[in-house]
């Protein structure tokens, strides 16, 4: 079970500075976080196949990954989120993803 995220007082006031607005949504649902229908992809993508030596390796090699996605990139998940989150109320909850 996932705990919700962005609640500890020190991380409100941080969001809150920068405007970042909180989006409500389920706990957890796949069809909703973009880790998992935008990011986790793209990594597994480009990450396939490189053996790494060890954890800092494998640290420099994901931050390298993440900085050389522009930032656009970013944007068009988080607009596609709003789109998923229609889905999902279209669906009822269920699970849609390649339908």
């Amino acid at each position: 079970m996932h705990g919700r995220p962005h609640t500890a007082t020190l991380v409100k006031l941080f969001l809150a500075q920068h405007g970042v607005t909180e989006l409500s949504h389920p706990p957890y649902s796949p069809d909703l976080s973009p880790l998992d229908f935008f990011l986790f992809p793209k990594l597994n993508v480009e990450l396939k196949g490189q053996i790494f030596t060890d954890i800092p390796h494998i640290q420099a090699v994901v931050t390298w990954e993440l900085k050389a996605i522009p930032a656009e990139e970013f944007s068009r998940a988080f607009n596609d989120l709003c789109t998923r989150r229609q889905r999902c109320i279209v669906y009822d909850g269920d699970y849609f993803e390649g339908l």
